[in-house]
């Protein structure tokens, strides 16, 4: 079995990687490169491999990072693309919405290109190739097996990252050998309001295992929580606007849960709330269909039993009208608007309206791959490009990895701790450089016998 390493080799994005096995290619995952702008279009714009080759496509969850790149491979690929029922039901608008976006990004892109007698931009892939990559995905129950491709057993295990994440569980026979191997995606910190903890899978020879923050430990929630109360509280007294770039899936839903907590307990006044993101208003939907993902005592905890996704000062904002609005409205608001990266979406009308403001505060909550818009602002940037054009940045700027859906340092030990088996070989990725050589020291202390390795990009790696 040989693993080609096409995508989040020391670096979070464009997860990717094509497993040969038993004569047949087997895709893990099909994420979009963000990041650095220009050499993000490069690496996007074609596939490492032939399409036509591949048999069978699985994907551990929805993020665009791992998912982003199918409606591309769709175009010359039309096996099937097992993923859980969840996964499929986020994918269904996820990768739809991102379509949106380009075709809309380019248009407006084009509109400023033209006006410097440029030539226009086209989009990545269209709506089209969206609604065909849709239609191709295959929902899977956690714990229910199915074969991919002869002799790959594939068994999904709640990864508690986002709802439907997985880890993907590879049974292999291959030339009289028998052998698991585990591949983790995402994995979720545990004990997360609204998520299930992720599952320990047993009796794993090797690990492929994810290092975004593997060398870093996470600040306390409760701590974060607080100072989320006290930066919003402030910014809303001085009568400023609180933006929050999120991810219309995990992140949005989480902030929304905070941010109803700390209303409810008084904490916060009832000032509006919008979440200016279709993509986050059916999401939002598909939590409430998938229990399956969702912590089993989730709506005791809620304070007064109030669900925090119906507040009566929180709008949902699907519009694109409503959304241009929002910039004519001078009172205190929250805006949660997608992407968590900026790199995409409405969130980046919002800072380039918004960054100027020397009473606003710009929060982010998850993480910013190197090279993004969010990166440059969390870094000091300043001014920074939006739509081409510089935009100066006089809002505070502030950032919690607290609400990240990634185990840190101790929690992906925890993990690996709770992992049964003879590891005999441990692969580090999705991780910039630094946390993947990080990760894998501590793996090499925790795993003395287990060979680690750390892939860079197209690296082959044979088991």
């Amino acid at each position: 079995m040989k693993i080609h390493f096409f995508g989040a080799a020391r670096t979070t994005t464009g997860s990717m990687y094509l497993i040969e096995v038993n004569g047949k290619k087997l895709l893990l995952e099909c994420g979009l490169f963000q990041g650095h702008r220009r050499e993000s279009e490069q690496l996007n714009q074609a596939l490492p491999f032939n399409p036509g080759t591949v048999d069978a496509v699985i994907l551990s969850h929805s993020h665009l990072d791992h998912a982003g790149k199918l409606p591309s491979l769709c175009k010359h690929y039309d096996g099937p693309i097992h993923c859980t029922s969840a996964t499929r039901d986020l994918c269904s608008i996820m990768l739809l919405d991102s379509a949106h976006i380009q075709e809309q990004d380019a248009l407006f892109v084009s509109k400023i290109r033209a006006r410097k007698k440029l030539p226009p931009v086209t989009p990545l892939y269209t709506l089209a190739d969206a609604k065909k990559s849709v239609q191709q995905l295959v929902p899977a129950a956690y714990d229910q097996s199915f074969e991919p491709v002869p002799g790959v057993t594939v068994t999904f295990r709640d990864a508690g990252h986002i709802l439907g994440s997985a880890q993907v569980v590879m049974d292999v026979r291959e030339t009289g050998r028998q052998f698991r191997y585990l591949f983790t995606g995402d994995i979720g910190r545990g004990g997360d309001e609204l998520l299930r903890d992720p599952v320990p899978v047993d009796k794993v020879d090797y690990l492929q295992i994810e290092s975004t923050y593997a060398g870093r430990v996470h600040e306390q929630r409760p701590e974060a929580d607080e100072l989320v109360g006290k930066l919003v509280g402030a910014t809303l007294k001085t009568g400023g606007k609180v933006i929050i770039p999120a991810f219309s899936v995990g992140r949005t839903q989480q902030i929304v849960y905070v941010l109803h907590e700390l209303v409810c307990a008084g904490k916060l006044p009832r000032v509006p709330i919008f979440v200016d993101s279709p993509l986050s208003v059916n999401a939002t939907d598909i939590y409430n269909r998938h229990p399956e993902s969702l912590r089993p005592t989730i709506y005791e905890t809620l304070c007064n039993n109030e669900n925090p996704f119906g507040m009566k000062n929180l709008t949902f904002i699907a519009d694109v009208e409503a959304s241009k609005q929002l910039n004519d409205r001078k009172e205190p608001m929250i805006i949660i608007s997608a992407s968590g990266m900026c790199e995409g979406g409405r969130i980046r009308h919002h800072l380039k309206n918004n960054l100027g403001g020397e009473k606003n505060l710009v929060l982010f909550i998850g993480y910013c791959a190197s090279g993004t818009l969010g990166n440059q602002i969390v870094a000091g940037k300043n001014p920074v490009n939006i739509f081409g054009e510089p935009h100066a940045v006089r809002a505070k700027v502030v950032s919690l990895d607290t609400y990240s859906g990634h185990a840190d340092k101790n929690e992906l030990q925890n993990y690996v701790h709770k992992l049964s088996g003879d590891i005999k070989q441990i692969i580090c990725i999705h991780g910039e450089e630094t946390q993947c050589l990080a990760h894998a020291e501590t793996l090499r202390a925790m795993k003395p016998n287990a060979r680690v390795t750390v892939p860079e990009y197209r690296q082959v790696v044979e088991i």
